[in-house]
């Protein structure tokens, strides 16, 4: 569905977090709600705004409901959401869960009533209460919004994250079961002294499986501030907390911090990182940084049979040429290339940055990467 108003009256990261917030109410009580409307409903947001509560309700109704059954259900939903405002005012309670009613009748007259009617079942009414997690609320909460208390309790979040990754073949060889592997002389002749000297059983050994290398990079220049700030903590949370990741911070200047992530104290590993960090929210050069890491680490050794993710928004000062030569070399030789761009969430985005269009033919997956929930769909891309 499209909109006429080209300025939208709200930000899209608010509208986003609303519709969301909404669409989560419709589905506790029920209602079939595809994200694709979600995403609609958004858009919507933004050229209405939410001062005017008709457009709001009509908006919603038309891009939500699809099943007249469902009606009575969203008036009473949007009721408690947008009047009562019940939603939006306990996101500050980070650790207990806000419980919302909605009372579903047959009749608003006897919902009035302090007591039902003679002979009626107090039972007849249709209460269906819904629980808000503030953590809930925070996992889908844009990183741009975040407050400082916030950013330690996504790091907390995303300290629980397994990043695993599709494993690569060995060359060590390992026990096997399979018949048509190597014959294990060592064991099998073991198992022969065991059963008294008789061959009873051979055993078999077969190449063994290992981590696949995990490299991280990010962005830290000055339109990445926003979300640099917490994706550092998606990346130290990588680092610290999974074998053979490396990470470099990716501005003016290319700067390994894969050392200063190590630590498992967040504290000290992110002073550390933003203390080697010189170029912090200062410009972009992407195709000048991916080619000093190709020639120094990537198609060296580093980045073969890796999955590499870049964390940017694809804006570059420098030459989209360079960009684009150097992802296509890096492509050749990684296992999978990941860009995650944290504007991709944004309703009507297209990668019009000369960046990103240079960079995106050469990508594998084009992710999302402007939440805690957007980091747990970027684990699954790489587990796959």
């Amino acid at each position: 569905m499209s909109w006429p108003s080209p300025t939208p009256i709200v930000q899209r990261s608010d509208a986003a977090r609303i519709a969301v917030a909404f669409t989560r109410v419709l589905r506790g009580v029920r209602v079939t709600v595809p994200t694709s409307c979600t995403h609609t409903f958004a858009e919507a947001l933004c050229a209405l705004g939410i001062d005017d509560r008709d457009g709001v309700y009509w908006a919603g109704r038309s891009t939500l409901v699809h099943e007249p059954e469902d009606i009575e259900v969203y008036d009473r939903a949007f009721a408690v959401f947008f009047d009562d405002r019940r939603g939006l005012e306990h996101d500050d309670a980070p650790d207990e869960a806000t419980e919302v009613t909605i009372a579903i009748d047959d009749d608003d007259d006897d919902a009035a009533d302090d007591q039902p009617p003679d002979g009626a079942d107090p039972g007849d009414d249709r209460t269906i209460e819904l629980r808000f997690s503030a953590t809930e609320v925070l996992r889908h909460k844009d990183f741009a919004r975040y407050e400082p208390d916030e950013l330690v309790r996504a790091q907390e979040l995303m300290s629980d994250l397994r990043l695993v990754g599709s494993p690569r073949s060995s060359l060590r060889l390992g026990p096997s079961r399979r018949a048509t592997s190597n014959p294990d002389i060592r064991r099998t002749m073991q198992a022969t002294i065991r059963s008294g000297g008789e061959p009873i059983e051979r055993r078999f050994r077969s190449p063994t499986t290992r981590l696949r290398r995990l490299v991280l990079l990010l962005d830290v220049s000055g339109s990445m501030e926003p979300y640099a700030r917490a994706l550092l903590r998606f990346v130290h949370a990588a680092v610290a907390g999974r074998q053979k990741v490396e990470a470099f911070a990716l501005g003016t200047r290319l700067t390994r911090i894969t050392r200063e992530l190590a630590s498992r104290d967040p504290d000290v590993a992110l002073a550390s990182a933003s203390e080697l960090v010189t170029d912090w929210s200062g410009g972009t050069r992407l195709g000048d940084g991916l080619r000093r890491f190709n020639d120094e680490w990537g198609v060296r050794g580093l980045a073969r049979n890796s999955i590499v993710v870049i964390l940017s928004d694809g804006w570059d000062r420098g030459d989209p040429d360079v960009l684009a030569e150097q992802m296509q070399r890096l492509h050749r030789v990684t296992h999978r290339l990941v860009w995650v761009n944290p504007l991709k969430v944004t309703p009507g985005y297209a990668p019009l940055a000369r960046g990103m269009a240079a960079a995106l033919p050469h990508v594998d997956s084009f992710v999302e990467g402007h939440s805690v929930a957007a980091m747990e769909e970027l684990i699954e891309v790489i587990g796959r």
